[in-house]
């Protein structure tokens, strides 16, 4: 067994631990509005583009075409949960913006994740939340080339 397997198989589970909260977090925070994680993952990148994203780089961000990601964001604008408009600066691209309540949404479902993850630290000592939060930078690091 290769000394990696162990972080590996670690690191799985937080993973997989982290896609079953925000399932949570999406059937629970927003239960009205049913989202699938490509679309919420959408949500989260068009929330952090200030005045908007473009289609093309939400795409590169999701990992899907950019005629798969123009169908989900047509999507999620018919919903009421982003807009979509040309680009000023180049009217070939269109922008993506959140609405008041895309961003309403957005909010409830990280805050729901943000909660339940303060409540894993709550029953932790000093120094194994010190420990645990040197780790977690860590990884969050290494995985930033996904997010």
């Amino acid at each position: 067994m290769s000394p990696s397997t162990g972080l590996t198989d670690a690191i799985e589970s937080i993973v997989v631990g982290a896609v079953g909260l925000t399932s949570r977090a999406l059937a629970e925070a927003a239960p009205d509005i049913e989202l699938t994680i490509p679309q919420w993952r959408a949500l989260v990148i068009v929330g952090d583009g200030d005045p908007g994203v473009r289609v093309g780089r939400v795409a590169e961000r999701i990992g899907t075409s950019s005629p798969a990601t123009s169908r989900l964001l047509r999507r999620l604008s018919q919903r009421g949960l982003l807009t979509l408009s040309p680009d000023v600066h180049d009217r070939r691209a269109t922008l993506a913006r959140l609405t008041p309540a895309g961003d309403r949404t957005r909010r409830a479902i990280v805050g729901y994740r943000q909660q339940a993850l303060r409540s894993l630290a709550d029953g932790l000592a000093d120094d194994e939340l010190a420990e645990l939060e040197r780790a977690a930078r860590t990884i969050a690091g290494a995985l930033a080339r996904f997010t």
